[in-house]
């Protein structure tokens, strides 16, 4: 290659660096090197780049729960955007600070990104490793260098949800909350708190981690109460699924005699019946910055954290007028 575009060896591995040392290339030159290069259809070595930095090349995803549809979404973008940066992403589900820990100090991975954390799994992660936090506390990415985090506005989707309900003409209002002490719930719980304020509230609590069963279980709860009231937030989309199945178990209809709004927009809230009302949050996007903010962090570049990303409501048929029943 580098007889045909009539420059030395070192200049087209300049070219090729991941060093920065391109910009010590004329840009006509670089241009010489990048056509003989598609000319012989030429690609650099990702293995022989990750060897001179010292890395690697895989990067770690770690996620609470590997079988929730939402993280899979998460997935999928951090999967795309790892492509672009020559990394590989590896995944791991149901982790605790001692698996975290172990993962940075045995050189297996070059940085992390911990998706929706329980403050408890956290634990001391040490400063030299690049860390990226997805729908985490903010606190968790302040004071430290190589520290960054992601957010998603969960509170403005659930207050959406909630103020959807109440233009509805719905004044008492069910909550299935999540029993879970993660940063995105408490946000989650603090906002449907704020938007209900001036409602009548009955709350039950659900383990999300133990999946549909334990939704269903506490669904049937709230439903079976002799003043069960006639419209239901849902903290996530697989706890409205659980909420249906509880319905259908006791003769209700939906939304006739209960209203439904779910959260997260997994491809199953429109495939149920009726199709859910529910809060999209974007978990592709929410992947594909995640791993783009860990590359910065791997090229040494100084990032500030992105504004939340957007959420939005999702309107669709398990939702109606309270004055309709």
């Amino acid at each position: 290659m580098a007889r045909l575009a009539g420059v030395s060896q070192a200049t087209v591995s300049l070219v090729f660096s991941d060093s920065g040392g391109a910009h010590r290339v004329s840009e006509a030159t670089r241009q010489r090197v990048r056509d003989a290069a598609r000319a012989l259809d030429y690609r650099p070595h990702a293995a022989g780049r990750q060897l001179r930095l010292g890395r690697t090349g895989l990067i770690l995803l770690a996620v609470p729960n590997i079988l929730g549809p939402f993280f899979a979404r998460v997935l999928e973008g951090a999967h795309a955007e790892a492509g672009r940066h020559g990394l590989a992403v590896v995944v791991s589900s149901g982790w605790s600070s001692a698996t975290l820990a172990g993962a940075t100090t045995t050189s297996q991975f070059d940085g992390l990104v911990v998706c929706s954390p329980d403050d408890s799994q956290l634990g001391e992660l040490p400063e030299s490793t690049p860390v990226v936090f997805l729908d985490s506390d903010p606190a968790h990415g302040r004071g430290a260098a190589r520290r960054i985090t992601v957010e998603l506005d969960v509170a403005g989707g659930m207050r959406a949800a909630v103020e959807h309900l109440a233009a509805l003409g719905h004044r008492r209002i069910g909550h299935l909350r999540s029993t879970l002490s993660a940063h995105t719930f408490r946000a989650r719980q603090a906002a449907f708190e704020h938007a209900a304020r001036g409602l009548e509230v009955v709350e039950v609590g659900v383990s999300i981690n133990e999946g549909l069963a334990a939704a269903r279980s506490a669904a049937r709860i709230l439903l079976d109460r002799p003043d069960r009231p006639r419209a239901v937030m849902c903290d996530d989309d697989v706890v409205a699924s659980g909420l249906y199945q509880a319905a259908a178990a006791l003769g209700l209809s939906i939304p006739a005699d209960v209203s439904v709004i779910g959260m997260d927009n997994i491809t199953a809230a429109e495939l149920l019946t009726p199709p859910l009302t529910t809060v999209d949050l974007p978990g592709e996007e929410l992947g594909r910055h995640g791993v783009a903010a860990l590359a910065a962090l791997l090229q040494g570049d100084r990032i500030d954290p992105p504004g939340p990303l957007p959420t939005s409501l999702v309107v669709r048929a398990s939702t109606a007028s309270a004055a309709a029943r």
